[in-house]
């Protein structure tokens, strides 16, 4: 029996060994800290200056752990070759983080992928143009929700080749919105909501994107004081939403719509000056947004509305609409505010056609 006791405990020994050996050949289990990068992280603290913030940037943890910072590789997708690397800085939702965008030390991060300032409202200045020397690698930019002002840099479209996501909402940007991002092929989500960008939007606005590969596109230029008509060029852009609710755009709209396109889901038109005829319009089966309230839309409601079993949001109200209303689907979800103060709707939930 002390004999079978020794050969177990020397076969358990063996798998011990064998099991620390396979262990040294398997990826380490936590990201290294690049140390050209940590530089530039402890730049851009220092630029900052925030304590509370960065409570976690100390040295007893390695950078890719630090508090808004991701880095590549990780157990279940491990690469070596950018498992020490920064891909990913961001800084959200703190009233305390001030000053401006660091862009001098950022420019470090020469594998950063994706950086975002959201919900920081004390950030302030323009878009520094260092971001510049990160153009190879960056592809998602947002700058939202924060007090950064100036107008949008035209290198964003001239330099910055790999961006993907660009989103500059809630912000006090001004000026013309710069058309060199039109030339950003990669370029299919972009949100420019919420500031006070003034001018025509530019024609070959997502134009040139190839969206079999990236996906649908995604445009929200809302709450600005756009003006002059919507590009024609957009009725051959792979749209899945588009919103240009509350400018003083003008003219014709009806280009966005069609069987065809197959992607698309939601359009918000509401409060421009856009006139078109309704009656014509024809939809996907998967379409589920519409909104074109406060324009000189005229027409009347297509009967195909009431076929969508997707649809969930309509308004058409404050505009010249005639007609009756399509009636079963989900058009007895809508009520009579989302037709009302037009020249002649009728029927559930307005007034029967026909009655006195």
């Amino acid at each position: 029996m002390a004999c079978a006791g020794v050969v177990f405990l020397l076969a358990a020994h063996a798998v011990l060994l064998l099991s620390i050996a396979a262990e040294a050949t398997l990826p380490p289990r936590y990201p290294r800290c690049n140390a050209g990068d940590r530089a530039a992280l402890l730049a851009v603290k220092a630029a900052l200056n925030n304590a509370s913030y960065f409570q976690s940037w100390t040295s007893d943890i390695a950078c890719c752990h630090w508090y808004g910072v991701d880095c590549g590789g990780d157990d279940y997708d491990y690469d070596p070759t950018d498992s020490d690397r920064v891909l990913t800085l961001a800084f959200l939702r703190d009233d305390n983080l001030t000053g401006a965008i660091p862009g001098d030390a950022i420019a470090g991060l020469t594998a950063l992928q994706d950086l975002t300032f959201f919900k920081v409202p004390g950030i302030t200045g323009r878009i520094p143009s260092s971001l510049t020397k990160i153009s190879g690698t960056l592809k998602s930019l947002t700058i939202s929700r924060t007090g950064v002002s100036g107008r949008i840099p035209s290198f964003i479209g001239e330099k910055l080749n790999s961006l993907q996501s660009l989103d500059l909402s809630f912000n006090s940007l001004s000026g013309a919105i710069p058309p060199s991002i039109a030339a950003l092929v990669n370029l299919s989500y972009i949100d420019i909501s919420r500031n006070s960008l003034t001018g025509k939007i530019p024609p070959a606005m997502l134009s040139k994107v190839d969206t079999i590969q990236r996906g649908p596109a995604i445009l929200r230029l809302s709450h600005n004081n756009l003006t002059g008509r919507i590009p024609a060029e957009f009725a051959g852009v792979r749209f899945m939403e588009i919103d240009l609710s509350r400018n003083r755009l003008t003219g014709d709209a009806s280009m966005l719509f069609g069987e065809e396109k197959k992607d698309l889901v939601a359009v918000y038109l509401s409060r421009n000056e856009l006139s078109f005829d309704m009656s014509r319009l024809q939809l996907p089966d998967r379409f589920g947004f519409l909104d074109v309230s406060h324009n000189a839309v005229y027409g009347g409601i297509p009967a195909q509305m009431a076929n969508l079993t997707n649809l969930q949001m309509l308004n058409v109200s404050y505009n010249r609409m005639c007609g009756q209303i399509p009636a079963g689907g989900n058009m007895a979800r809508f009520d009579a505010y989302c037709f009302q103060h037009n020249k002649c709707l009728c029927g559930e939930p307005l007034a029967p056609c026909g009655g006195h």
